[in-house]
């Protein structure tokens, strides 16, 4: 793998396997992405204008709704041919193409996009809990910290599991919003009107900048870039045609989903309200009570219960999108239990202080403001994926046409202009509500205006420089030229213990490294509270019985002719065990796998790979085998 980027993803990367189904199984084997990507567009962020698009003109916007459907299938099949045809995610080309500077402003306006993301989700979610439970809102926000554990346990069970479950919160969504059209009884005749594009008066204009302007989710292009390679495809053209041909049908069935989400809860809103004379209905708390005051209680319920299940489904996506631009931009990993909660807890904190500071009110505008900060950052992500994927060096054969390219352009273009609009009409209304000159004219503007520069030097950089000579498309790297492969003795093999029935396989495993010429180390770490305090003067009964053990193991190896000793280390495992390793200078070192699962991992950790970084020496890891 190329060592600069890695592979994205690399936990679950080519591990659904296409290659030898045929048929529908070979289309199902590709569904899945596209699917997690669709709830990044029926997010709670969008159901505000939507709603208000339904409130206040009825079935008339649906069109808009229909284009910016079209303009997202566009340029998410975009994504995924980067990610299919270049082996790389957006993140990942983005690094390739900018300097380190560029790519680390970059990363910072991804990554505030995701907390953004993050906080629509959260404040999402507490309003859904507080509207079916009657918590109070500041224990919603502080209950969606749970789904951190939530989403690891998922991506320990593989990512065929978090795909199945992403979908049944989408079945959730949809079949909820399928009975509320049976409840709320819409015009069929004036919604197919609504298909029909016509022309609109200036309230009705803004409300479908905002619908277009929210169309794309930026983290949904990195996102899908990534997803895409975790299908095992044939590297042939033959082999990426068919990827590209399986992930089109499932982008298209996907985001059409997406659409019915946004169209149902337009349409919910025009039956309900609209037709009513209820025709100022921008907010989902207003929206509950009006529906429970016409309708009853199944219906704000359904509402509350869909509203709670594209949080959890959308703020699931986001984390994910986090560690590939993470990864992909600036070369980072971290353990994905500590990225999720600081995203997390970024997230909440801005949520936090608005409750206790401006009460529920304030939700309604934090809203907004994580909005705008997703318009800002819409453009960083939507131009270099046009520019790498209209690349007829990189991409060969499988670069857009001239028709797609121009399309492309004049979507791009359409969302970033509306955007802008957005951003600049939304700095207009802070300065007529009294905001603080010094900061608008100090502060807001000459961001603004550094970001603009910042965007047109993405724009221009891969128009006016050369490309390298080197094969920046192959993933793989190229290889190097390999004239030493004499084999290696080493004389000091360290072997980490925990005295479970995997010891055995350890040692055999170690014994084989380095035959009856090496020095081998036995290592096992106490990790009792007595230990973590007191290190090497602990001396209760775990330590002594830990031991006794440790020197059992020493007299039958001893036994058998070969040269051991044994180390104990205290406190934390992965520490004590790279300490001894650089003390004792051990060249090599063998490990069990603890063979934890699931949520054991969330609990227990994973020692094997801490280690791993915190030495400097060859690590082989023993699995436990099957019995």
């Amino acid at each position: 793998m190329n060592p600069e980027n890695g592979e994205s993803l690399g936990n679950v990367h080519s591990s659904v396997n296409t290659e030898s189904k045929t048929g529908w199984r070979k289309f199902l084997a590709f569904v899945g992405p596209a699917y997690l990507i669709s709830v990044g567009y029926m997010d709670p962020g969008n159901w505000a204008t939507d709603l208000a698009a339904g409130s206040q003109f009825g079935y008339r916007l649906i069109w808009v709704l229909l284009l910016s459907n079209l303009i997202a299938l566009l340029l998410q099949n975009l994504s995924s041919r980067l990610g299919i045809v270049r082996g790389l995610d957006l993140a990942q080309a983005s690094k390739k193409e900018y300097p380190r500077f560029v790519n680390f402003c970059l990363f910072i306006l991804a990554q505030t996009a995701i907390i953004a993301c993050d906080l629509a989700e959260v404040i999402g979610m507490a309003i859904g809990l507080q509207l079916l439970f009657k918590l109070p809102l500041l224990w919603g926000v502080l209950i969606s910290l749970s789904d951190t554990l939530l989403l690891l346990f998922l991506m320990n069970k593989g990512m065929r599991k978090l795909e199945g479950f992403i979908v049944s919160l989408i079945f959730i969504i949809g079949l909820s919003f399928v009975t509320e059209m049976f409840i709320v009884k819409p015009d069929v005749g004036a919604i197919v009107k609504g298909f029909i594009p016509h022309s609109l008066n200036p309230s009705a204009l803004y409300i479908a900048i905002g619908i277009i302007g929210a169309t794309v989710m930026p983290h949904n292009l990195y996102l899908h870039s990534s997803l895409v390679q975790t299908r095992k495809i044939s590297r042939t053209d033959e082999g990426i045609r068919d990827a590209l041909k399986f992930n089109m049908w499932d982008t298209t069935i996907a985001l059409n989903l997406a659409f019915f989400v946004n169209a149902a809860i337009l349409i919910l809103a025009a039956s309900a309200f609209f037709n009513r004379g209820f025709m100022h209905v921008a907010e989902i708390k207003d929206a509950y009570q009006l529906l429970q005051n016409l309708f009853g209680k199944l219906a704000p319920a359904l509402f509350a219960i869909a509203l709670i299940a594209a949080g959890q489904s959308s703020t699931i996506t986001g984390t994910l999108a986090g560690q590939i631009i993470m990864e992909g931009h600036i070369n980072l990993r971290i353990t994905p239990w500590l990225r999720r909660l600081l995203t997390r807890l970024l997230a909440i904190v801005p949520a936090i202080f608005t409750i206790l500071h401006s009460g529920e009110e304030g939700l309604s505008n934090l809203l907004i403001l994580s909005q705008v900060i997703l318009s800002l950052q819409l453009g960083f992500a939507v131009i270099p994926l046009v520019l790498f994927t209209s690349d007829k060096k990189r991409m060969g054969s499988f670069a857009i046409s001239l028709p797609t390219r121009l399309l492309a352009w004049f979507f791009a273009l359409l969302i970033v202009g509306l955007n802008a609009r957005l951003v600049i009409e939304q700095i207009n209304q802070w300065s007529a509500a009294g905001a603080s000159p010094l900061v608008i004219h100090w502060v807001v503007t000459p961001a603004a205006v550094a970001l603009g520069l910042l965007l047109i030097y993405v724009l221009l950089r891969p128009l006016l420089t050369k490309h390298k000579e080197d094969a920046v498309f192959i993933p793989h790297g190229i290889a190097r030229s390999i004239d030493n492969l004499s084999p290696i003795a080493y004389k000091h093999i360290g072997i980490t213990i925990d005295f479970s029935k995997n010891d055995q396989d350890t040692l055999r495993h170690a014994l084989m490294q380095g035959g009856h010429s090496a020095l081998y180390t036995l290592i096992h770490v106490v990790e009792t509270a007595g230990a973590r305090y007191h290190g090497t003067q602990t001396m209760d009964q775990e330590t002594q019985s830990d031991a006794d053990n440790l020197d059992k193991y020493i007299r039958i190896i001893k036994d058998m002719n070969y040269n051991a000793e044994a180390k104990i280390g205290y406190g934390n495992t992965s520490d004590a065990i790279s300490a001894i390793v650089k003390g004792e200078q051990i060249e090599f070192l063998v490990m069990g796998s603890h063979g934890h699962k699931g949520l054991k991992d969330l609990i227990f950790g994973t020692t094997v790979n801490s280690v791993r970084h915190k030495v400097n020496v060859p690590v082989l890891i023993v699995k436990p085998q099957k019995s």
